[in-house]
């Protein structure tokens, strides 16, 4: 089985988590979008591990890692990532493979991304300022380069030169100071020496695998409402973190795919700007309080907000949940009351999904049921059936909210504090 998992929010859903837990019954595990602007947390044992742009599944023995075409890589980056997962024990060479299509972040990028957005002030989008937006512009204005020229060392050195200078220009034109040239050739060449071994034509790699009858599971970065088409615009990422994007950013067609299973929070987050409709600062004390909900890339404190069906619903309109993963449940163990956001209301009307227009979006206000909390910690609980009433009340009403099955709960970053329904 063919599985893709997608955020059903606004990201940092726990899809590490989710994509190690599913990792032990698959074979392949692919990237398929996004850049370092994303952060997986997966809790192994006792050890932690907070990875960018590898897939979790290289924490399994014996399962390859696929990093497509529709991800946007810095090399350097990638880099430290590899030597981190070696340092700790880990086998990198024959397990993880690099799209050749993929697209390169560069310094410039990076620089463009944070002057673009010190320019935009109270307008500003919060993005992680990794270069991810101007590398994806790169590429669909079609003058960025790809991890196949670092397979060419003098090409690479000459289509690198071009474009540094090219960008010093804007960057001038923005108040920056512009990328040293020399110093930059030096570490992405360095870089490139590293990353050459594991730079291959993974389209043709995935489907000589799918005649295998080898089991491949996509790995989403972000989420839905971060997605470039139909999450919360302008407020959005550079790509598409929906499930179409699996097939797109892989080259796995969608015929070939089996199932798509949502992971959503027992609550709803975001990190940077653009409406909260459910933000409460209830929550948000709650759960700073507790030393959780800070960015794994950034280190922010997220924002933090009551449960919103009408996002979940839309977000499974939009991928097609076969299933659905819920986590962080223990998160809302103190609580006597849990709101849940079943509808919106806008100009004195009651709508059933989000709204495209941002003045719109920004207007709508948030109709509530409420649900009986629990008051136990469920945070050592192993099996579903032993989680308490009002708990798994909760769990069901938020899946049929949403409208897919609900298959796993999540009570605790660790592989063992995952609960099968």
């Amino acid at each position: 089985m063919n599985t893709i998992l997608v955020g059903a929010q606004w990201g940092d859903e726990g899809k590490g988590k989710i994509i190690d837990v599913l990792t032990k019954d698959a074979d392949i595990v692919v990237r398929s979008q996004g850049g370092n602007n994303a952060g997986h947390t997966v809790e192994v044992g006792k050890e932690k591990y907070v990875l960018h742009l590898i897939p979790s599944g290289i924490l399994w023995p014996k399962k390859t890692c696929v990093i497509g075409n529709g991800v946007v890589i810095d090399p350097v980056s990638l880099v430290e990532e590899i030597k981190g997962l070696e340092a700790r024990g880990f086998k990198t060479k024959g397990n993880l493979l690099l799209s050749e299509n993929a697209h390169l972040v560069f310094p410039y990028h990076r620089a463009i991304d944070e002057l673009r957005e010190l320019r935009k002030g109270k307008g500003k989008i919060g993005t992680t300022k990794r270069g991810i937006g101007p590398a994806y512009g790169d590429k669909a204005a079609r003058v960025g380069l790809r991890l196949v020229d670092l397979l060419k060392p003098a090409q690479f050195k000459e289509k690198l030169t071009e474009r540094i200078e090219t960008n010093n220009i804007a960057i001038k034109a923005l108040g920056g100071k512009s990328v040293p040239v020399k110093e930059t050739l030096v570490a992405y060449e360095a870089a490139a020496k590293i990353l050459r071994p594991y730079i291959t034509n993974t389209v043709v790699w995935l489907h000589e695998a799918l005649t295998k009858k080898k089991k491949m599971l996509f790995e989403g970065a972000q989420g839905t409402f971060l997605d470039i088409d139909f999450g919360t615009y302008p407020y959005v990422t550079s790509s598409n973190t929906t499930a179409g994007g699996a097939s797109t950013g892989s080259g796995v067609p969608p015929h070939r795919m089996d199932r798509v299973v949502g992971c959503m929070k027992a609550y709803t987050t975001r990190v940077g700007e653009g409406n909260l409709p459910t933000e409460s600062a209830q929550l948000a004390d709650l759960f700073h309080g507790m030393g959780r909900e800070f960015g794994a890339t950034t280190g922010r404190a997220r924002r933090c907000g009551w449960f919103d069906a009408v996002a979940t619903h839309y977000a499974g309109l939009v991928n097609g949940f076969d299933e659905v993963a819920v986590t962080n449940l223990d998160g809302l163990d103190s609580l006597s009351e849990i709101k849940v956001c079943v509808a919106y209301e806008l100009k004195g009307k009651r709508i059933d999904y989000p709204p495209v227009d941002l003045a719109e979006w920004n207007a709508i206000k948030p109709v509530y049921k409420t649900f009986k909390g629990w008051k136990t910690d469920t945070s050592k609980v192993r099996e579903y059936k032993k989680l308490p009433v009002a708990a798994r009340n909760y769990l069901k009403g938020i899946a049929d909210l949403t409208g897919a099955e609900l298959t796993i709960v999540s009570v605790g970053p660790r592989r063992e504090a995952t609960l099968w329904v």
